[in-house]
């Protein structure tokens, strides 16, 4: 296995020696769960909730919106007082929160305990990123980013297949899924060792000078071109998560299940191309793999938005999931080496909520979108249409956002140069 891992992801396969990483690789599988289990069951949903379609997919927004404000929070936390604190206890609220999920028909009461699994999350996915950062550097960092990626993949595979298969039985059920992170909360408990060496990250007056620092790098052009850049890739998935079941049940006469099945297919492609990101940046660098990702990933989505049978929309979901985990995977890999230990939790949080603007923005603009054009062409063109719009603009302003940055390993090194603007 261990040599055939190695011919997959290359000569940085033995990140996995290391125990603290192969603890970050379980609390990955719960980091996607969020929406995987909400999004194959969204038009499954509105029934129970007494809501339309539309207004169930605020689910998914409710679920992103905490990490607006509260991930450069968790950041500044993990910086000062360790990665291990704030990981054990957001995977203990998103999952708390998400099982009490079963409980409610209410909509309103069912927003807000989408709300705190947001909260919980913003301790979850940045701080991984981060304690990533934290082990590895440069390429080898790129892989083990593109490992734990990895994982993400295959949790992506699995959860959401179940969630639109359990919610044929009941449609509390798929919510019952997120108690699978609540005994994950106590391993990294009891067993994951600190990643960082904080110094006395403590102290008031170093905690203040490393915001000062954060504050200054984050400001500096190139990088904060960096930062906005990694909102695109999140705008483009959530789009995607948000109307592939509509698309699927509603358009093209589909089950739950085949929705659910298209974000897996989406997600086994994610798992298999992110196995590649180390090769991709020791070869090519980050800036033009990233673009190529980038349009593969908006060419899935037009091809999603265009097909005329479900059979044809589970193939869009290859490129759409490959794009969007290789462009994810290099942006989170540039900015995690672009701060050192006692800046690096600060600015991947605050890359992390630049992305949530997108991951939140996406239901919410594609929505009103869809609801403006649905009176004059029809509901199911307006998805159409608006699906190929995003796509195409995920393209163009994600490239202008490369040209600006600072992607990092095109520079020729291992570890990013932060300070040529």
């Amino acid at each position: 296995m261990s040599l055939s891992l190695g011919r997959l992801v290359g000569d940085d396969a033995d990140v996995l020696d290391d125990r603290d990483f192969r603890l970050l690789l379980l609390a990955s599988l719960i980091s996607p769960m969020g929406a995987s289990v909400v999004s194959p069951v969204v038009e499954s949903l509105a029934g129970p909730y007494g809501v339309s379609a539309t207004e169930a997919a605020l689910l998914l927004s409710a679920f992103t919106a905490p990490g607006i404000v509260l991930i450069p929070l968790s950041g500044v936390l993990a910086d000062r007082y360790g990665r291990k604190p704030v990981l054990a206890s957001g995977l203990a609220l998103f999952g708390l929160a998400g099982v009490a999920l079963t409980l409610t028909t209410d909509f309103r009461t069912a927003l807000a305990l989408r709300l705190l699994q947001g909260v919980g999350y913003t301790g979850i996915g940045p701080i991984l990123i981060t304690a990533t950062g934290d082990l590895f550097s440069g390429a080898r960092e790129s892989a083990a980013q593109g490992v734990r990626f990895t994982a993400v993949g295959a949790s992506l595979t699995v959860f959401p297949f179940l969630a639109g298969l359990l919610v044929g039985f009941a449609w509390q059920y798929p919510f019952a899924l997120y108690a699978a992170a609540l005994p994950v909360a106590a391993v990294v408990w009891l067993r994951f060792e600190e990643s960082a060496d904080l110094g006395n990250a403590g102290d008031d007056a170093t905690a203040g000078g490393g915001v000062r620092t954060l504050l200054a790098l984050a400001t500096r052009p190139r990088v904060a071109a960096t930062l906005v850049g990694r909102a695109v890739p999140g705008f483009l998935w959530f789009g995607f998560l948000t109307y592939n079941s509509i698309v699927v049940v509603r358009l093209l006469g589909g089950t739950p299940g085949a929705a659910g099945a298209l974000v897996a297919v989406a997600s086994v492609s994610s798992a298999v191309a992110t196995t590649q990101a180390g090769r991709i940046t020791a070869r090519f660098g980050r800036t033009v793999p990233t673009f190529a990702a980038l349009v593969l990933a908006g060419g899935g989505l037009a091809g999603l938005a265009l097909a005329p049978s479900v059979p044809v929309a589970l193939a869009a979901g290859v490129p759409v999931g490959a794009g969007f985990s290789v462009s994810l995977t290099l942006y989170r890999s540039a900015i995690t080496g672009l701060a050192g230990d006692d800046t690096r939790g600060g600015l991947v949080s605050l890359g992390e909520s630049i992305g949530r603007l997108g991951s939140t923005g996406a239901p919410i603009a594609m929505g009103a979108a869809v609801g403006f054009l649905a009176d004059a062409v029809g509901y199911a063109a307006a998805v159409r249409t608006v699906s190929i719009v995003v796509a195409v603009g995920v393209v163009a302003v994600g490239g202008a956002l490369l040209l600006l940055g600072d992607m990092g390993a095109d520079t020729g090194a291992g570890t990013p140069a932060a300070g040529g603007d």
